[in-house]
């Protein structure tokens, strides 16, 4: 069901307005639902006044607004404005406020009402993205939480527009971090985002046409109120646009014993556009994609203690350009993957696989510095590249692993790998080479493979057939694969040390490195001689815009 056209328009006009008036001006409040007018407000505080830059909208006949702190800058709006249980049904506009200014949720942020059978869904005419609320979010502004038991959540029908700039980038963070009392490294400040889509799962059944009746899937951090499900048959659906977005200090369990991601993304559609996305300081995943086609371009993941890419449940998108940057005595894998939900080795998934409900992830350009840690440093696992597994046909070019720059290598012999491959399906898919790929890619990890179906002499044997270079880095070695370093050893250079070398001057175990890139200039995610997409917008990574030097600078 599509919004009625006069809705359109009205919103039309007030995106209009607004484009006319700076970061700290006119807040235009939606008009309801039936269209009437209502001057009364609620919220306590500077609500009323003509001062108040808060985001506002009406329903019911009563105008809702934050709380306007001067001396501060900074809006706050209490459980009444919206909660897990008072979500947002209506259109709202938050925008950016001067002297960098927070709007700070004293509840969890919930974007429409949730639904969980047919029937209900359908009476209130959810059928797709754009049905129900939407956010939008002015480029600039900052959304912050004030504790580990607040969250975000879009919901299946709502849309989320976060389009920020180069300039002006817009922050999901912690009022700690807004307050300036949070560590570079600090996580679980507050929950993190969960954006539900109607993309396929293979969670839920489907006919031989696609259709799928009562699909839905429980999202993280559901319970009670704060329950949210996801899942459909819409690949192409869209649950907004998120650009030049930064997502800082998350990872808190908030319901059901969900320690929540940077970005959930469940069945979240190819319709919707995420570019320039950054993800830092995270207890959890960075991204995590339950299902669903949503891609990515310009991918940043700093200092995510779980895996910085995690794929589930038949995940079909793409990741185009993307940088990993693990702490130096945390995190776990680059890349974690499995291809089918509530995978079992002992079932039969030829034909879930044959219809293409197994995920099949497509990766270029990806720039993995993980850091060698081990078990008793980890906050999950040691430090690793990329773990595929549970029948998943992952295609991936023009990337690379580097292990870590340091000689204290505390890990189990075996742990700090680059490439590990664990289900006959995905090893079967890999060997026919049409569905699943792994070329013009370069590993260096003083252990190389990890065991599976193909043993870990048989896997690396495998992948230098199939154009891919590993390094030969002793485990009680340091590593630095920069141009001014180890002359055998260069594949990166630059301030930071995470571009790309040219191709055809790296080097790799004394030798050129004898692979070029597929359909592109360069290997990994960023390059010298190619625009720096990070610059200008990112935090953490530049000088001018982090709290720390990268620890293999130090």
């Amino acid at each position: 069901m599509k919004l009625a056209s006069n809705k359109l328009l009205l919103a039309a006009a007030i995106t209009g307005l607004l484009a006319g008036c700076d970061s700290g001006g006119i807040n235009i409040a939606p008009v309801n639902e039936d269209n009437s007018v209502d001057n009364s407000v609620s919220g306590g505080g500077d609500t009323g006044s003509e001062n108040n830059p808060c985001a506002s909208y009406e329903k019911a006949g009563v105008t809702k607004q934050g709380t306007f702190d001067s001396e501060t800058g900074n809006c706050t709006y209490s459980a009444s404005f919206v909660d897990s249980g008072n979500a947002l049904t209506v259109d709202l506009f938050i925008p950016a406020l001067e002297n960098n200014g927070a709007h700070i949720f004293e509840g969890s942020l919930f974007v429409g009402n949730n639904y969980d059978d047919d029937t209900t869904m359908g009476a209130a005419g959810i059928a797709e993205g754009g049905d129900g609320a939407k956010l939008t979010v002015e480029a600039g502004a900052t959304i912050a939480f004030p504790n580990s038991t607040k969250f975000m959540v879009v919901n299946r029908g709502s849309q989320l527009f976060a389009v920020g700039t180069q300039q002006a980038p817009i922050t999901f963070t912690s009022l700690s971090d807004v307050e300036g009392t949070v560590g570079p490294e600090d996580v679980q400040q507050w929950g993190g985002m969960v954006i539900n889509g109607f993309g396929l799962t293979n969670k839920c059944s489907y006919d031989a046409d696609m259709n799928t009746s009562e699909c839905h899937v429980l999202a993280e951090g559901a319970a009670g109120k704060d329950q949210s499900n996801y899942g459909g048959a819409n690949n192409d659906d869209s649950s907004g646009q998120l650009e030049y977005v930064r997502v800082k200090h998350t990872g808190a369990e908030v319901a059901n014993g969900d320690e929540l991601n940077g970005i959930t993304f469940s069945a979240v559609g190819g319709g919707t556009i995420v570019k320039n996305l950054q993800v830092y300081s995270t207890y959890d995943d960075g991204i995590e994609m339950f299902g669903g086609a949503v891609s990515f371009e310009n991918y940043l993941a700093m200092y995510v203690r779980d895996d910085s890419i995690d794929i589930d449940e038949g995940w079909a998108g793409s990741i185009t350009n993307a940088l990993v940057i693990q702490s130096g005595t945390d995190g776990n894998h680059c890349i974690e993957s499995d291809g089918i939900g509530s995978y079992d080795s002992a079932n039969d998934y030829s034909a879930l696989i044959a219809a293409g409900l197994n995920s099949r992830p497509v990766i270029d350009g990806l720039t993995c510095i993980i850091s060698a840690n081990g078990a008793d440093t980890a906050t999950h696992d040691p430090g690793a590249g990329w773990r595929f597994r549970e029948g998943i046909f992952p295609m991936i070019t023009n990337s690379m692993v580097v292990a870590s720059y340091s000689a204290d290598t505390t890990g189990v012999d075996g742990s700090n790998y680059c490439l590990r491959v664990e289900s006959d399906e995905t090893a079967a898919a890999l060997a026919a080479g049409t569905e699943a790929a792994i070329t013009s890619n370069i590993f260096a990890c003083a252990d190389k493979t990890k065991g599976g179906p193909i043993g870990t002499d048989e896997l690396e044997a495998w992948t230098v057939a199939s154009g891919n270079v590993f390094a030969n880095v002793p485990a009680d070695a340091a590593l630095n694969p920069t141009a001014a370093a180890d002359t055998g050893l260069q594949i990166l250079e630059g301030t930071p040390s995470v571009f790309s070398i040219a191709t055809d001057s790296m080097m790799v175990n004394d030798a050129a490195v004898g692979i070029t890139p597929v359909e592109r200039a360069y290997l990994g995610a960023l390059s010298l001689g190619d625009t720096d997409w990070t610059q200008g917008w990112t935090y953490g990574l530049h000088e001018g815009s982090r709290a720390q030097a990268l620890w293999f600078e130090q």
